[in-house]
C-alpha cells in the first residue's frame, strides 16, 4: 500500500540501578530529525532490556521454568514503534524539562502498558499473529502441544497470556518508579499514568461490545477509537510527560489534549485502513484481519452506512466469518473501496491530521517541542504499518 500524501501543511511544519541511568547521546534537536525518534528507540530500547535484564533474576527465582515466558517477552518488547515514550518525552520538553536519561526511562514504562494491552487484546480477538510472529497465547499453545502436556493446548495458551499480559501491566509501575525521577515529580505523573490505564481498559470493553452488540454506526465506532487507541497512545503520553516535568494541569496540557486527542483519532483510522489494506511485511499481521476478527472500525461502518444491498450483504456476511479466506477478504476490499469509505476515512484522517496542527501552532510549548510534534504528526499517520 502506498503511503498516503501528506497535506502541504504539514510538510512545511514537520520537518541507582544501572539500567536507570544508561549513557546516552543529547537529544537535542537536529534538523533532520526533529523529533529525535531514531535515538528516542535506542534509548527506550535499551532501558527495556535492562529492566527486563533485572527482572530475570526475580522471575528465576521461581524457576527456571519461566524462562520461555520471559524469552517471549524480551522478542514482544523489543519490536515497536516507541510512539507513546516519543510523545511522552515532548510532552516533557514541551513543559520545559530538560533532556535526561530519567525520563526517556519512565517514558518507556509505556511500552510495557502498551504490550499488556496488545498481549489481551490477542486473546480476546484470537488473534493468530502479533508484530509478525505467533501471538503469546498461540505460542503457548504450540509449547503445550509439542511437549503433550495434560489438558487442553488452547487453554493453557490463554492462560498463560493473560497472566503474561497482567505481568508486563504490573512492570509498568515498577519501571516507572524506578526511573530515577524524583519522588515528587512521580507523585504528579501517577495520576495521569493511572487514567490512562482506567481509559484503555475501558476502551478495550467498548471494542468488545461493540463486536457482540455494537449498533454500527460511525459515531459508536469513533467512541471506541478515541478510549482504545487515540488518549493512551498520544493525549495521556503527552499529559504524563508534562506531569513529570511540573505541569500537571493548566494550559500546556489542555494544548496536548487539543493536539493530542484529534492526532489519537487519525493514528487509529490509519490502523483502521491497515487492517483491511495493509502489507503484512509491514503490519506484521495478516490483511483483513479486522475483518475476520469482526472489527466495528470506522473505515467499515462507512462502508456498511453507504453499502447497497448486495454490497451490504457481503459486509455482513464477511465479518467476524473465522474462516474468511482472500477472495472473501478481497470482495469486503472491493465494497469500501466502491462505496468511498476508504477514500471517506483518508479524507477523515486529513481532517484529524490539521486540526491537530492548528492545536498546535496555539499550544504554549517550546519552539523545539513544537517542531518535534509537528514530525511525530506525520510518523503517527502517513505509516505503513
Amino acid at each position: 500500500m502506498a503511503m498516503r500524501r501528506v497535506p502541504g501543511r504539514l510538510r512545511a511544519t514537520a520537518r541507582s540501578r544501572s539500567w536507570r541511568r544508561p549513557a546516552c547521546p543529547s537529544l537535542a534537536i537536529m534538523d533532520r530529525d526533529p523529533a529525535a525518534l531514531g535515538r528516542i528507540r535506542d534509548q527506550v530500547g535499551r532501558a527495556l532490556h535492562g529492566f527486563l535484564e533485572q527482572q530475570r533474576a526475580v522471575l528465576l527465582a521461581a524457576g527456571e521454568e519461566l524462562l520461555p515466558a520471559l524469552a517471549s517477552l524480551t522478542e514482544l518488547l523489543a519490536a515497536g514503534k516507541r510512539l507513546r515514550p516519543a510523545f511522552c518525552y515532548w510532552g516533557w520538553r514541551g513543559a520545559g524539562g530538560q533532556d535526561c536519561p530519567q525520563i526517556l526511562a519512565a517514558a518507556a514504562a509505556l511500552e510495557l502498558l502498551h504490550a499488556s494491552a496488545l498481549v489481551h487484546d490477542d486473546v480476546m480477538d484470537a488473534s493468530d499473529t502479533r508484530r509478525g510472529r505467533p501471538s503469546l497465547h498461540r505460542q503457548f499453545a504450540a509449547r503445550h502441544a509439542g511437549q503433550r502436556w495434560r489438558g487442553s493446548p488452547e487453554s493453557f495458551g490463554l492462560g498463560a497470556a493473560i497472566l503474561l499480559g497482567d505481568l508486563l501491566l504490573s512492570w509498568t509501575d515498577v519501571m516507572y518508579h524506578a526511573s530515577g525521577l524524583p519522588a515528587a515529580a512521580l507523585r504528579r505523573g501517577q495520576a495521569v499514568l493511572d487514567l490512562m490505564r482506567t481509559e484503555v481498559i475501558a476502551g478495550q470493553y467498548l471494542d468488545l461490545l461493540g463486536q457482540a452488540a455494537g449498533d454500527g454506526t460511525v459515531a459508536g465506532a469513533l467512541r471506541v477509537a478515541e478510549f482504545k487507541t487515540a488518549r493512551y497512545t498520544i493525549e495521556r503520553p503527552l499529559q504524563l510527560g508534562a506531569a513529570l516535568a511540573g505541569n500537571p494541569g493548566g494550559p500546556v496540557p489542555a494544548a496536548f489534549s487539543a493536539y493530542g486527542r484529534p492526532l489519537g483519532v487519525a493514528f487509529q483510522l490509519r490502523d483502521d485502513i491497515l487492517g483491511v489494506f495493509g502489507d503484512p511485511a509491514q503490519t506484521g499481521k495478516p490483511a483483513s484481519d479486522d475483518v475476520r476478527e469482526g472489527k466495528r472500525t470506522v473505515l467499515l461502518a462507512i462502508a456498511r452506512a453507504r453499502a447497497g444491498a448486495a454490497q451490504a450483504r457481503i459486509i455482513d456476511e464477511r465479518l467476524g466469518d473465522p474462516q474468511l479466506d482472500e477472495a472473501g477478504a478481497a470482495e469486503v476490499r472491493a465494497v469500501i473501496t466502491d462505496t468511498g469509505a476508504l477514500a471517506a476515512c483518508e479524507t477523515m484522517i486529513d481532517q484529524h491530521v490539521a486540526e491537530a496542527v492548528a492545536a498546535l501552532g496555539q499550544a504554549p510549548v517550546t519552539g523545539e517541542a513544537r517542531a518535534a510534534l509537528a514530525e511525530l504528526a506525520v510518523a503517527a499517520t502517513a505509516r505503513h504499518g
